[in-house]
């Protein structure tokens, strides 16, 4: 199994500590190795996850990795790099309307998660309704013991206070209605990030999240 540049850490943190742009064009090559690494990583990662969800057997690592510049124009906050490295694996892309797998590498912030992240107004529509139908199929996947023992719960931080438009405060589903995103993730201990197992570890908690993720596109496609 492929595995990350042993000094991925070693380079966010002194990204976090120097982010400029001088600092970064100084460890560039550091930063391009890093990168094909987790290219690598990321590719066999879509190998593990095509065995049960072959929608994303296509994909191609490159395109699902998240670019270190940051989009500045509209944040007051002007670093110009992110301090972690990414991938989204969806079906359809990266930039797909569609559920999907994301890793996130960042010192003492590393996770596996997956789902829908803030979807549009249409999307919400969809999967609010598909949850409201088949609440009873929603309840099992996001309430099995492996489900729990994996993530939790799926995060409810995105939530309205009241009930969305057109749904009852007695609606036996109105407290998954009233979330924004539908997302989940498991912690991933940075010493685990860097051995030889976190393609497998990663691949072990997207088959768990395989349900999850399936709903969210039954509701979206």
């Amino acid at each position: 199994m492929a595995q990350l540049h042993p000094q991925t850490f070693r380079f966010l943190s002194g990204l976090k500590k120097n982010n400029n742009k001088e600092w970064f064009e100084k460890n560039r090559p550091l930063y391009e190795a890093i990168r094909a690494d987790f290219v690598t990583v990321t590719g066999e990662i879509i190998q593990e996850i095509a065995r049960f969800d072959p929608s994303i057997a296509q994909l191609d690592a490159k395109k699902c990795l998240f670019r270190i510049n940051r989009d500045i124009r509209f944040s007051p906050n002007k670093a110009p790099y992110k301090i972690n490295i990414s991938a989204v694996m969806a079906k359809g892309g990266k930039n797909a309307p569609t559920a999907g797998y994301y890793v996130h590498v960042q010192p003492g912030e590393c996770f596996a998660g997956g789902g829908i992240w803030m979807p549009d107004a249409e999307q919400l529509r969809k999967i609010r309704q598909e949850i409201d139908y088949n609440f009873n199929d929603f309840k099992k996947i996001v309430t099995a013991k492996s489900f729990r023992k994996s993530f939790g719960s799926i995060d409810t931080a995105a939530k309205l206070a009241r009930p969305p438009k057109n749904y009852l405060p007695e609606n036996p589903a109105i407290e998954y209605l009233k979330l924004k995103s539908f997302v989940a993730g498991a912690s991933l201990g940075d010493e685990e990030v860097l051995t030889k197992n976190f393609v497998k570890r990663v691949s072990s908690c997207f088959k768990e999240m395989y349900p999850f993720i399936s709903f969210l596109n039954k509701a979206v496609e």
